[in-house]
């Protein structure tokens, strides 16, 4: 059994921004290649880089994040904790996963351009992507 998790919106569509999601859901994977169970896991609202959702995920066994666009820090502390990234996923959360074990998906080999910048929020929380 492994677990794959993946941002996504209230329509269980992946979200095109990590760390800004509704949800992760997580996918439990059997032995045999099949969904096994699906959950929600709440999102931390804020930067992904700076959320402990790193944490949260791995604790509960994941190892793979299936994301639409992320930033390299958000990719830094995912991979930190064990989860491999893969980016440039989009579409509904449940095909994508079922791509992903069929083999059908890999990485896009691109962090989120829109984030290469420095910005702040009300807490003065400073965020390079």
């Amino acid at each position: 059994m492994r677990k794959i998790a993946v941002p996504i919106t209230e329509s269980k569509q992946i979200d095109g921004h990590f760390g800004h999601c509704a949800f992760y859901g997580v996918y439990t994977i059997s032995d045999s290649n099949e969904i096994a169970k699906f959950e929600k896991v709440d999102s931390p609202q804020g930067c992904g880089c700076k959320s402990n959702i790193a944490a949260i995920l791995a604790e509960g066994g994941v190892t793979v994040m299936l994301a639409g666009g992320i930033g390299a820090g958000a990719i830094n502390v995912l991979n930190s904790y064990g989860i491999e990234v893969v980016r440039g996923c989009d579409g509904n959360a449940d095909d994508v996963v079922k791509m992903y074990i069929s083999g059908d998906i890999t990485d896009s080999g691109q962090s989120c351009a829109s984030h290469e910048h420095h910005h702040g929020d009300s807490n003065g929380h400073q965020c390079s992507h």
